[in-house]
């Protein structure tokens, strides 16, 4: 039986403590972190989780040997570049979301795979025509003297996401001091209460999902109160709906009340003035008090009552006015 070394023995002793005293425990991804960078990260963490930097095969017999913890094996496959273990009693989605914030931008290295598109912005460079016009062109930027400087004439994608950076484009990159990649923490995958939660399920937007909840919260108000379903968030919107019904009903069969009665009479006002306008066409038809009213009226307000076909009998005329009437208020309160 081959010999074990005593540290190794006492390796796996204090990952396994750690992986069953922490609800939550992670695999992280340590490759091409300065180490500066990496001092600054665990600093971050104090209070809030622990890394833990160990061999694979130490990391995979630890999680073997967790008595607290069902499946927790199944975060071995995860553990890819410079492996760690990271523990928490954060939820994984609030550790994962620390990790991302806490990258910081760095310089695109030859050989690097870009995350995302790499653009050299269009404008001026700040460089002096020379040897540096001709590198813009080598990698496919469109670059000219302008004013005694080095122009860039568009946006010009360099290396598209998933593309490998060549040496010359990553030269360039550097002496235009544009940092395209991110150096931080990359949490691979978190386990936490039986189940892994891998980068692409943690890797969610904020954003939408705050506006997705904003929807539907929107829609189950409005739901609620077209119901109506009353509650202490939509009683209000609702005693106001059908405050607004009551009176469009009220005014539609003449219901006079305090609160319809000017309405009411501003509605017969209306259709008084309406036939008069009609009749100001036959002589002698008015006296000079409804002259003096059509006279103050703007020609719009009695013709927006008049339709422009003359209606068979005064019944249908009579509907059509009342009509009108009521969808003009129907509006007017909602």
């Amino acid at each position: 039986m081959a010999h074990v070394a005593e540290w190794k023995k006492e390796e796996v002793k204090d990952l396994k403590s750690l992986i069953d005293s922490h609800s939550v425990v992670g695999i992280v991804d340590l490759l091409n972190i300065p180490a500066k960078q990496m001092q600054q990260m665990r600093k971050s963490l104090i209070g809030k989780a622990k890394i833990k930097m160990s061999k694979k095969n130490l990391i995979d017999l630890s999680l073997k040997n967790s008595d607290s913890k069902t499946n927790i094996t199944d975060l071995a496959p995860h553990m890819e570049g410079q492996s760690a273990v990271i523990f928490t009693d954060l939820n994984s989605f609030k550790l994962f979301r620390i990790l991302e914030d806490s990258k910081t931008p760095a310089p695109a290295k030859a050989g690097a795979v870009a995350t995302v598109d790499i653009v050299v912005p269009s404008g001026d460079t700040g460089f002096e025509p020379g040897p540096f016009l001709g590198e813009l062109q080598q990698i496919g930027v469109p670059a000219k003297i302008d004013k005694k400087k080095i122009v860039v004439s568009k946006d010009t994608v360099v290396v598209q996401a998933g593309d490998v950076v060549s040496k010359n484009v990553a030269n360039v990159l550097t002496r235009l001091g544009i940092n395209p990649m991110e150096v931080g923490i990359d949490l691979r995958a978190a386990y936490e209460d039986e189940e892994i939660y891998t980068y692409d399920l943690l890797n969610v937007d904020i954003d939408k999902i705050i506006q997705d909840l904003k929807l539907a919260f929107q829609n189950a108000f409005n739901l609620s109160v077209n119901t109506p379903i009353p509650t202490k968030e939509n009683i209000s919107p609702i005693i106001n709906n059908a405050f607004s019904k009551t009176m469009n009903l009220a005014i539609s069969a003449a219901i006079v009340i305090d609160k319809t009665s000017e309405i009411l009479i501003s509605l017969a006002n209306s259709r008084m003035l309406a036939i008069a306008y009609r009749l100001n066409t036959v002589e002698n038809a008015l006296d000079e008090e409804l002259l003096n009213k059509l006279s103050n009226v703007p020609a719009t307000s009695t013709n927006t009552t008049i339709s422009k076909e003359e209606p068979k009998d005064d019944e249908e005329e009579e509907e059509s006015t009342e009509e009108d009437a009521v969808a003009g208020l129907g509006t007017l309160f909602g």
